[in-house]
């Protein structure tokens, strides 16, 4: 059932891990945060999350290189990315390369909410 989804959080601002699961969870999502792309590899929520949202500039593995890991693995988990760096072209790239959407800090809930729908039901 979609309203039970577990959604991966992966973000290294802490403000980010501390909020967005409330907001989630207001959605009616289950959530796991992570503080890194090595974190959340090492982690079973790989298998386990239907939504993956990514911050795409971290310290170590970016959100870029975590996608490309996941598609190297064929994991297929649909990923919002997350920037505060982001310019169209960055975001033309990751959509093309198969995330879901790509959104622009600070984002609205609703811009959240319409991205996490759209992963949800795009399998």
């Amino acid at each position: 059932m979609v309203e039970r989804s577990l959604i991966a959080v992966v973000d290294d601002d802490e403000s980010v891990r501390e909020s967005l699961p409330d907001l989630l969870r207001e959605f009616g999502f289950a959530s796991r945060t992570f503080s890194s792309a090595e974190a959340f590899l090492a982690s079973s929520c790989v298998g386990e999350a239907r939504c993956l949202i990514l911050d795409m500039c971290m310290p170590g593995m970016s959100g870029c290189d975590l996608q490309r890991e996941l598609q190297q693995r064929r994991q297929t988990v649909p990923i919002i990315f997350i920037t505060a760096h982001g310019d169209e072209a960055l975001r033309s790239r990751v959509l093309e390369k198969g995330a879901v959407e790509c959104l622009f800090k600070p984002f609205s809930d609703t811009a959240l909410l319409g991205a996490i729908r759209a992963a949800l039901y795009a399998k």
